[in-house]
């Protein structure tokens, strides 16, 4: 063999020990990944039973406020006793066939119980009809779930096709997909919103499979959506930004989210008074922290991105990764930012939810 030959052969041999090694290596890791690393990583199925054993949420020791009793709290519309901050209520939707306004009666208005709203749900649901995730998520042993905030942090990020891998992708209000695919992915399994977040053609920025979950703040917002799906005359009021007067939804994909969960988010989470006093100013959960509080019940592995503001006093920092809106924007907002923040530091430090990507 002349030596030309032996370098070759050389370097082939190191190439399949280098390769050898690093599968053993990232093979190891994952198998003991148990949610505490803060490194972005493919979801992979030998993640679940790491986080399944460990049952992250039934550690969570936050308590809810004016429905707490005995370690548990009540739902707000049917009045089940659930036990732990996190109840893993996984039936997400509104359905029709609960009527369970005639047997419970919701003690609250918007957003936190459905009290004086109930026949504009009626008609809502009576149109949607369907209440259920798609069978092929809902069968799942495991579910791996990223919520996808819509912060500054998520840009040049590159976590598209990580993202695109996980069971459930959670999206908020209007933010874009198309021209950030490589930061944000293009996956969608839902997407979060309410009617002055509503884009007016989900079809830019959506799968065609995409479930377009209303969360109703107000009873405004239901009516929003009851006067697009009977095409009605459009009510303007009400709103602090004008919503769509033409919506393209699907009917067929459209949910409205069971209030137990931004209830939770409130309550339970948050802590923040749910009856305000008359002079005080409301504080409602953002979208985000409320999709968090969704996934935490729904799947089995959460996981996170574009979460975070940046300091309060950089009034000029973008806060989106995509449009123009500053930390300006926000300062008149009906939301806590430092409080939210908080509670997903602790969600975090508990092992309940990972960051797919440095933060502050």
């Amino acid at each position: 063999m002349s030596l030309k030959t032996a370098k070759r052969w050389c370097f082939r041999l190191f190439a399949v020990v280098l390769f050898l090694v690093s599968y053993y290596c990232s093979h190891v890791f994952l198998q003991s990944y148990g949610g505490t690393s803060k490194s972005p990583l493919t979801p992979s199925k030998s993640l679940c039973g790491g986080w399944l054993k460990q049952k992250k949420w039934e550690s969570l020791n936050f308590k809810c406020q004016h429905l707490w009793t005995f370690g548990g709290c009540f739902h707000p519309v049917t009045s089940t006793f659930q036990h732990f901050f996190i109840s893993r209520q996984t039936e997400l939707f509104f359905k029709l066939d609960d009527f369970f306004w005639r047997q419970h009666q919701s003690t609250l208005a918007l957003p936190y119980g459905i009290k004086g709203s109930e026949l504009l749900l009626l008609r809502v649901l009576a149109i949607i009809a369907n209440d259920k995730m798609p069978a092929s998520i809902d069968r799942l042993d495991c579910r791996t779930c990223a919520v996808i905030g819509n912060g500054f942090a998520i840009k040049n990020s590159s976590l598209g096709g990580v993202i695109n891998e996980y069971d459930v992708v959670i999206r908020l209000n209007d933010a874009p997909i198309r021209g950030y695919e490589d930061d944000v992915g293009n996956k969608t399994t839902m997407r979060l919103f309410y009617p002055e977040s509503a884009s007016y053609n989900p079809s830019m920025h959506n799968d065609p499979d995409t479930l377009m979950v209303l969360v109703p703040f107000k009873q405004q917002d239901l009516r929003w959506l009851k006067e697009i799906l009977y095409d009605e005359k459009r009510v303007r009021k009400g709103f602090w930004k004008p919503p769509p007067q033409i919506w393209l939804g699907r009917t067929s994909r459209i949910r409205v989210l069971d209030p137990h969960f931004l209830h939770g988010t409130a309550s339970s989470l948050l802590q923040i008074p749910l009856q305000p006093k008359s002079k005080q100013k409301p504080v409602h959960p953002t979208t985000g922290i409320l999709a968090v509080f969704v996934a935490l019940n729904y799947c089995d592995v959460v996981h996170i991105a574009g979460f975070g503001y940046p300091a309060s006093k950089n009034q000029k920092h973008p806060i989106h990764y995509y449009g123009y809106d500053t930390m300006k924007s926000m300062k008149d907002s009906y939301h806590d930012l430092a409080h939210e923040a908080e509670a997903l530091k602790k969600l975090e430090d508990s092992g309940a939810i990972l960051y797919l990507h440095p933060h502050s």
